[in-house]
């Protein structure tokens, strides 16, 4: 018999799995009527360990549904200069249909020259700012990753966004200020707390869906959250912890996501879900 608390636990493997069955079939249509596997660069500098196991697990999503992932390993010492340069090739590459840098990149690269780098047509993670901007006025664009999927798994169980009190933390360009913008957009009331939020718990406890990216291990305390909340927890640290206490919280929230198996399989998903679509514009499909 099932434990209470699984019937609140928002399975992000499951609903990645149906992504990527969708993206397989619309990869072997784009090969079938152009004869053109649809391509995924990515860009990596440095040795990180976690970025470097994030390129990995992408590279066998994209084996599995027969992306070519083309994969640009580069130095520590890497410069500006020289990434941009070969972003830039990347950009002018008839055969390459989307382009990923992946982060965080180490300074003293400045990592904002590389995002704009990118062309907006193979943007897929939304890192430039010419995403970001049409994501905040609700433009086309591919918004980053982890924010869409987030909201695919908050239409997935049937969350109500539409006058919802939603609090966000964490304002980075890359999960933060999108994730506030597509809530806003959802018509959700959104409050962005970072490092500098007086009295956090108060504001905590006042959500009918939090999202939290802080960074920082089982931070969040089950009794700062309003019974009944969703809790959608995209922080992953050291030994597959996220940056909320799950044991405390699932006994007060109505979903929640685990960490691992919740918001993580969701954000490949959704760049190979990127990548599919612009292959698709790209070749005039």
């Amino acid at each position: 018999m099932n434990r209470p608390e699984e019937s609140r636990i928002i399975n992000g493997i499951a609903l990645a799995r149906r992504i990527l069955q969708e993206v397989k079939r619309k990869v072997e249509a784009i090969r079938n009527a152009t004869g053109v596997t649809p391509t995924l660069a990515t860009v990596l500098v440095g040795d990180d360990a976690a970025s470097a196991a994030y390129v990995r697990a992408k590279d066998k999503r994209c084996r599995e549904v027969g992306i070519e992932s083309r994969r640009i390993d580069l130095r520590r010492n890497t410069t500006t200069g020289e990434l941009v340069a070969e972003i830039d090739r990347l950009a002018h590459d008839r055969a390459v249909h989307a382009i990923l840098v992946q982060h965080p990149i180490a300074a003293p690269i400045d990592k904002r020259a590389a995002f704009e780098a990118i062309p907006l047509a193979k943007d897929v993670d939304g890192v430039s700012s010419a995403a970001l901007g049409r994501v905040i006025l609700g433009m086309p664009a591919y918004p980053s990753c982890t924010p869409a999927g987030i909201m695919r798994l908050l239409t997935e169980y049937k969350v109500v966004l539409d006058g919802a009190d939603a609090v966000v933390m964490g304002r980075s360009p890359i999960l933060g200020r999108p994730m506030a913008s597509m809530l806003i957009n959802a018509h959700a009331t959104v409050t962005l707390c970072h490092s500098r939020t007086r009295d956090l718990p108060s504001v905590i406890g006042r959500a009918d869906v939090l999202i939290v990216a802080i960074g920082n291990p089982r931070f969040v305390q089950g009794d700062w959250i309003k019974p009944g909340a969703v809790v959608i927890d995209a922080g992953y640290n050291d030994g597959n912890i996220g940056d909320v206490d799950f044991d405390s919280a699932v006994q007060r929230a109505s979903l929640i996501t685990p960490v691992p198996g919740g918001v993580g399989p969701m954000t490949i998903a959704t760049l190979l879900e990127h990548t599919i679509a612009a292959a698709t514009q790209q070749l005039g499909l």
